[in-house]
This record gives C-alpha cells, sequence and structure tokens, in this order.
C-alpha cells in the first residue's frame, strides 16, 4: 500500500509505503528512506521509535529508522584525503564533526519510490558530485524487503569518483512498548571495541571488550552505563549472526549482517521532556537501542581500520537480516 505521509516545506510529497507477509508489517516513508513503523503479529505494540508526524523528523527525531551516510557515523574534522587531495565535508557535529554524512546526508533528503510489491520496496536518490563536501556524484539504493517472516534491508550505492561510503539503518528498537530499554538482555558477537576520545572518535586503538562494560558476549541486561560506540565484528565473506536482543515482553531480535562494524547507541540523548512517538508514546532518555550496521567510524583517516573507500563506478553493498520472534 502507497499513500501520502506528508509534504515537505518544498512542497514535495513524501510517501509511504507498507509491506507486509501477514505476520510481519513495515511502515516505510521516502524521506530518509526510512523504517517508520515495524509490527509482529499477535504483538500490541510497536518494535521499533517513530513517529506519525514528518514535521517530528525534522530535528530531534531525524535519524530514527533512517538509511544514513553517505558515510554512516563520524568523520573527524570532516577531512580526508583520497589519491592526495584533502576533501572537507559538512560539519553538522558540533562544528568539529561530520556525522552521517553531513546535514543534508542521506538520511535527511527525499528518496523516490523506485519499486514496491506486498512484501518488497526499494527506494532511490541521486547526490551531486561535491554534495556535503564528499567527491563523486553518487546513486544509492535502500531495499527493505520481507522474507520468510525476516525483514532484509539491502543498502548499495555507486560513486563515479573514488569516495569513502558507509550505508547504515539508523532504527531504534525497543521490544517492550515500555518507557526505556535498560532492561532489555543484549548479545554481542564482538571481541574488541572502538574506544572514542571527547570528540566520540575513535582512538585508532582497537580495545578487548573482556572485563570492561563492553562485553556483551554473553547475554545479559543493557542497563545505564552508557554507549555510542563500534563493535568490531569478525570479517564475514556473508551474513552471520552478530547481535541478539530481547525483552521482559518475549520478543526477541536476531540481527545478521555482513557489516565489518556495529554501532550501538542507547539514545541517551533524548530528555527527560521527551519526543512524540508512535500511538502517543512520549520518547525520553534511553527510549530504544540503535544497532547500526556500518564500515567503523572515521575510518577514512585510520589505516588500521577495513577500508571504506570505494574506487569509482565500484558499488557498495550491505545487507541486513533482522528476524523477529515472540
Amino acid at each position: 500500500m502507497t499513500e501520502v505521509f506528508g509534504t515537505l516545506p518544498n512542497g514535495e510529497d513524501v510517501t509511504r509505503v507498507t509491506i507486509s507477509d501477514g505476520r510481519l508489517t513495515a511502515h516505510l516513508i521516502s524521506y530518509g528512506a526510512k523504517l517508520q513503523d515495524l509490527r509482529l503479529a499477535g504483538v500490541d505494540h510497536p518494535l521499533v521509535l517513530g513517529t506519525e508526524t514528518l514535521e517530528d523528523y525534522f530535528v530531534n527525531l531525524r535519524f530514527f529508522g533512517a538509511t544514513v551516510g553517505r558515510f554512516a557515523n563520524r568523520i573527524a574534522r570532516g577531512q580526508f584525503t583520497i589519491g592526495g587531495e584533502t576533501y572537507q565535508t559538512d560539519l553538522n557535529e558540533k562544528d568539529r564533526t561530520t556525522l552521517h554524512g553531513g546535514a543534508e546526508g542521506l538520511g535527511a533528503v527525499n528518496w523516490r519510490v523506485e519499486s514496491s510489491t506486498d512484501t518488497a520496496v526499494t527506494f532511490a536518490v541521486e547526490q551531486a558530485d561535491g554534495h556535503m563536501g564528499f567527491p563523486g556524484a553518487l546513486l544509492a539504493r535502500t531495499t527493505y524487503r520481507i522474507v520468510g517472516g525476516a525483514l532484509e534491508i539491502e543498502m548499495s550505492a555507486t560513486c563515479d569518483k573514488t569516495c569513502p561510503i558507509s550505508i547504515a539503518n539508523h532504527s531504534y528498537f525497543n521490544l517492550d512498548g515500555g518507557a526505556d530499554i535498560t532492561s532489555h538482555m543484549l548479545h554481542i558477537a564482538a571481541e574488541g571495541y572502538l574506544p572514542v576520545d571527547d570528540k566520540m572518535i575513535p582512538t585508532g586503538d582497537i580495545a578487548p571488550v573482556a572485563d570492561t562494560k563492553f562485553d556483551f558476549r554473553t547475554l545479559r541486561a543493557v542497563g545505564e552505563a552508557g554507549y555510542d560506540h563500534n563493535f568490531c565484528l569478525t570479517p564475514a565473506a556473508g551474513l552471520r549472526e552478530v547481535a541478539v536482543l530481547s525483552g521482559a515482553s518475549g520478543v526477541t531480535l536476531r540481527l545478521e549482517t555482513d557489516a565489518p562494524g556495529l554501532q550501538v547507541y542507547d539514545a541517551q540523548h533524548l530528555t527527560a521532556e521527551g519526543q512524540p512517538g508512535l500511538e502517543g508514546r512520549r520518547y525520553t532518555t534511553r527510549a530504544g537501542l540503535a544497532m547500526e550496521t556500518q564500515m567503523w567510524p572515521d575510518a577514512p583517516n585510520q589505516p588500521g581500520f577495513p577500508d571504506a573507500v570505494v574506487p569509482a563506478g565500484e558499488t557498495y553493498r550491505s545487507l541486513n537480516r533482522l528476524t523477529f520472534t515472540a
């Protein structure tokens, strides 16, 4: 089903597309190629944080459910060098880092619906050479499909100049429909994580999770320790299970990806006053948990990290599979 979700200030309509296999139902909007709502049959609450009004996505809920890029996460000083040429990208985070591709990155523009069926939709968008300071004209696509009761998210992009590319889905999950996710149980299949400096930029070290708050190798509660860090996943050529999230309601999410990194963020930035959400909810501190599969943050400036620079004409791809059970 396709309908108009809202209208942007420039007069463009934002489209909402619903896909379903009868068991899992996803509502997607073209603004930011966002996952706006997600429902599992037999469960009476949404599984992701979203909002029913387009305007709520313009500021505080900007990245909620969005397809973010062209480089997800942070680039230090908004600078990187390719082939001897240094590029300056949009400093949209406290005038000191580029976050999720800049102020008009993929998560903050209106994509077009390229194709849709009852169980799948593909969004596409172009960015011009120099957009937000990045080199090359970019064509990006995000496909959401429901297969075998699971939601697959496939992200791809091709650029006509060599460019760093990392595209991530930025959904926040709350499997109980409650006020916060501190009691959710989390497992992450990672032996290491990236420590960060006061600007949230990786120091370059890969630290072991053992004997730290980052050790989720055994299922345990998320808690209130505070997380906005990249977990270093074991390299793989295809999908492998990297995280399990379980709520007290009995709903469990199993996350598979082919990406090398998993950024876990507990929405600690949300205020006690809250932000408007689905079904009249107010999203307050730690209302949801983001699990962003991606290249490692600041990878263009970190020679020891997995290479995130895509040669001109080649295609970047990343695939996630989210399986929900209750």
